[in-house]
């Protein structure tokens, strides 16, 4: 690629704007699932896609594909630094609310998992797959998407309501495997609210690794308690886990404030809290 092609690549997207992030999440959520078709020799050879090689080939794998993919782009245009440098705005006290929502709900699924039933292989390869899920969803929707938004000067508002909805949308593919109507409704509600609470920790904690490292406890945390559940009381309370979060997700939306001016992007940390 030549240097003017480079320029003109990176000049496209350092305009920003909304319908820049719906184009970059369809080319992913695309070249994500086409690229998976590749292991379809390997998943055709798995007898248990609960064992830690069903795990391996059907989420770890792929999404580590997803990571390298993102990865390669955020290098293109220039933007790892921007990513992961502190947060251009500053967060409010009242945004740790979110972080601890999701935080004690991890721990109680973890707490009510039958540890013994699952097997130390299993729940390691989770464990793996969790942080490779992290890292790619919210380097794609809480980096990337968010990056966009703000160089197009959208309030923070806006851009927590569509790096959600984006990261929300992502998982409306889950139709394509099965999985009802209903449930994928019910999915979408609680990652859209799940995404705010994402959003909200990264601008509490100036950093984007809180986020990766909080989705990285979720997946684990609730793939495993729902495949090898305990006898426990922790369950009980686990299992409202997504109301809460969708709650908890819905209400904090109503108080976001404040706007990354460009100024203040190539000056992290100085935003106004809002």
């Amino acid at each position: 690629m030549t240097d003017v092609t480079q320029s003109a690549w990176r000049r496209f997207w350092e305009q920003g704007g909304w319908w820049r992030a719906v184009i970059l999440v369809v080319v992913y959520f695309v070249l994500y699932n086409g690229l998976s078709l590749l292991l379809t020799p390997f998943a055709a050879q798995i007898e248990d896609p609960q064992s830690a090689a069903g795990i391996l080939v059907f989420y770890a794998i792929p999404v580590l594909v997803g990571c390298l993919l993102l990865i390669g782009f955020a290098a293109s245009v220039g933007w790892l630094g921007e990513i992961f440098r502190p947060q251009p705005i500053r967060g409010r006290g009242w945004m740790w609310i979110a972080v601890a929502v999701v935080l004690l709900f991890n721990v109680l699924h973890l707490f009510a998992i039958d540890y013994g039933a699952a097997g130390f292989e299993v729940v390691a390869t989770w464990l793996l797959a969790g942080l490779f899920i992290g890292f790619a969803e919210e380097v794609l929707t809480r980096g990337l998407v968010v990056n966009l938004l703000r160089k197009a000067g959208q309030r923070e508002l806006v851009v927590a309501v569509i790096s959600s909805a984006l990261f929300a949308l992502l998982h409306a593919g889950n139709l394509l495997t099965g999985q009802s109507l209903f449930a994928t409704l019910i999915q979408l509600a609680y990652t859209f609210a799940f995404g705010i609470c994402m959003y909200l920790a990264m601008r509490v904690t100036g950093t984007i690794v809180a986020p990766i490292l909080l989705h990285a406890s979720t997946d684990p945390s609730i793939f495993l308690h729902t495949a090898y559940p305990a006898e426990s009381a922790f369950g009980s309370i686990a299992n409202l886990g997504n109301i809460v979060v969708i709650v908890v997700g819905v209400i904090c939306l109503f108080f976001i404030r404040g706007r990354v001016e460009q100024t203040q992007a190539a000056a992290p940390g100085v935003g106004a809290a809002a």
